[in-house]
């Protein structure tokens, strides 16, 4: 199986809660990174590679960039699943997410964030992933 044919997704329900809404009961837009942020830690912890383990490993990954697009306002009550993949991994962590109504499919909001691995002795930036990130994908992948 190639690189490019190699697929992990995860996904994370959310029910929107009142804090995060306004007074016409809509989400706001900042709360969306947070959702992805529930979508990330799932599709990290599907092959093993959650925070915990990422400072374990002695790379620290900062978020360098974050892409959004709103089609449609998420609501107070509203069960959200938020769905993450995988895009990149080779020099950076891309993964794409997908924010959808859980009963009707209907997609909210779409986007994607780019993350870099940094050795977090020397704070270097990484041109390339570390080998435990393609070490812990084989073995979910080889499973």
């Amino acid at each position: 199986m190639t690189a490019s044919s190699k697929v992990l997704k995860a996904s994370a329900t959310v029910e929107v809660p009142f804090h995060d809404v306004d007074a016409m009961d809509v989400c706001w837009h900042g709360h969306y990174l947070k959702y992805f942020e529930i979508g990330r830690a799932a599709l990290l912890r599907a092959f093993d590679y959650d925070y915990p383990q990422m400072r374990a490993s002695g790379y620290l990954w900062p978020i360098v960039e974050v892409h959004l697009k709103y089609v449609r306002p998420a609501t107070y009550g509203q069960r959200i699943d938020v769905r993450t993949e995988l895009l990149e991994y080779e020099n950076r962590l891309k993964i794409g997410y997908e924010i959808v109504d859980t009963v009707t499919g209907t997609r909210l909001t779409k986007g994607y964030t780019i993350q870099v691995a940094v050795d977090a002795a020397t704070q270097e930036l990484q041109f390339v992933s570390p080998p435990v990130v393609f070490e812990r994908l084989e073995r979910v992948w080889s499973s």
